[in-house]
């Protein structure tokens, strides 16, 4: 990384990934100044940087720290491109990434990246463990919690780096090219920062814009909404589907997953009976991307047969008299709590609420009216779910004032064969510090009602 040598550059944002950046480029020899909105006495990276001779600046922008002189900008993915520091140093022609570019220029390893508004963690997390048991070295990185530039920096050429990305993330990249690319679907979410579906979408599909004819790209073909908008793309294509048979890709039959080559060969993968998660399309997804990149089927089986779910997305926590309990405290938005209620084919007993964030939650009442035999309500949005399920014909509706309430109430109304979903629909913030915190709450009261029964 000899070009970051003697370069002034600017690191906006600390956390995980604006410290490692941070001595990354220190390392190189690059002039490196971090800023953070932050007070100091919440940037706890801060001192660890200064003791290395890194200035950090902390609680305020400083109207002199974008200038002329200032040859790269990397931003933490969520800060707004609006913000006062990011806007300078575009209206001065000066680059401005996010980590996932410096990721691609270090690493060694060819990437495999997957990006998606829904399932982006389930789906790396299954690819990175089919690839370990296939017995393919592969390190897992990304938006699901390593810095990607730090693994980045030790892989090797005979290994691969699996990256779950994110629309910020992918935003801030410039000649990012992955192996392989998986898009795993698109809804409307994060218009509060690229303020439009169409400014999502191109987000998502720097992807593949450095892609070549000897890469891969991977589409959810059950979306032609979203396929229509993607123009041709330069890498060969693949499709995974659930309801169509697809060429080349993943697709169902009768049951069974196959997999149907560029050659015009259809091999059986599994059937879909025994995978352990409830949203197939993950499952296809992951089948696909780990088939492309070398590994064989009984180590998808023996991994998507196995797999209890990452912890808070359609997480299995237990079952309790013949009803398994599920959280999904992820869900925080109406879009997730839908796809996840549609993933079950038994009636559901859902737990819901959260912050009100405005949101009128119309869109779930057909979702209710199919799939959802009765509804527990808690926090702000309570009344407005209890609506909507009116709507929906469901006669059980409940409100409760905590969730481990809502865990014994869902009890009451389940029977064997049944689901009890968390899904919230909502964010936490009403209540609870953050989601991770909301699901803990209703796993213990799952934990608490098997202890009452047993």
């Amino acid at each position: 990384m000899e070009q970051y040598r003697n370069r002034l550059v600017v690191v906006l944002g600390l956390a995980k990934s604006g410290a490692a950046v941070a001595k990354l480029l220190h390392r190189f020899g690059a002039q490196v100044v971090v800023n953070d909105k932050k007070p100091r006495e919440e940037a706890a990276e801060a001192e660890e940087l200064e003791a290395l001779g890194i200035p950090v600046i902390s609680g305020h922008h400083p109207d002199d720290l974008i200038h002329p002189g200032v040859d790269l900008v990397v931003k933490n993915p969520g800060i707004p491109y609006e913000t006062p520091p990011v806007a300078k140093a575009l209206a001065l022609g000066i680059p401005v990434i996010t980590e996932v570019e410096l990721a691609y220029q270090l690493s060694k390893a060819p990437i495999i990246g997957i990006t998606g508004s829904n399932g982006k963690t389930t789906t790396t997390t299954l690819v990175g463990l089919i690839l370990q048991q296939a017995g393919i070295d592969a390190s897992v990185g990304g938006n699901i919690g390593t810095v990607l530039c730090s693994l980045a920096e030790t892989v090797r050429e005979d290994q691969l780096l699996v990256a779950e990305l994110s629309s910020f993330q992918l935003m801030g990249t410039s000649r990012f090219r992955p192996h392989i690319g998986a898009l795993l679907n698109l809804y409307p979410a994060h218009l509060d920062y690229h303020h439009s579906q169409e400014a999502y979408l191109a987000a998502k599909l720097k992807l593949f814009a450095n892609q070549t004819a000897d890469d891969i790209a991977i589409l959810p073909y059950d979306q032609p909404d979203v396929l229509a908008k993607i123009p041709p793309l330069p890498a060969k294509t693949y499709y995974f589907s659930k309801t169509a048979e697809v060429r080349p890709g993943v697709f169902v039959r009768d049951g069974m997953i196959l997999f149907a080559g560029d050659d015009g060969t259809t091999e059986e993968v599994m059937p879909v009976a025994k995978l352990s998660i409830p949203h197939v399309e993950n499952a296809l997804a992951a089948i696909l991307i780990t088939r492309l990149a070398g590994a064989d089927y009984a180590s998808m089986a023996h991994v998507l047969s196995t797999f209890p779910g990452v912890e808070h997305r359609l997480e299995y926590v237990a079952t309790v008299q013949g009803v398994r309990y599920y959280n999904d405290s992820k869900a925080t938005n109406p879009e997730a709590a839908s796809r996840a209620i549609q993933a079950f084919a038994e009636p559901v007993v859902l737990i819901a609420g959260g912050l009100d964030r405005g949101i009128d939650f119309r869109e779930l009442v057909p979702v209710f009216r199919k799939h959802v035999k009765a509804l527990v309500a808690y926090g702000q949005t309570a009344d407005i779910l209890l609506a909507r399920a009116e709507e929906a014909g469901i006669r059980e509706r409940f409100r409760v004032d905590t969730v481990e309430k809502a865990v014994f109430a869902a009890a009451d109304l389940a029977a064997p064969g049944d689901v009890v979903l968390l899904s919230p629909a909502c964010a936490s913030w009403d209540m609870f510090p953050s989601f991770e915190v909301r699901g803990h709450s209703f796993k213990d009261g799952v934990h608490r009602l098997r202890t009452s029964l047993a």
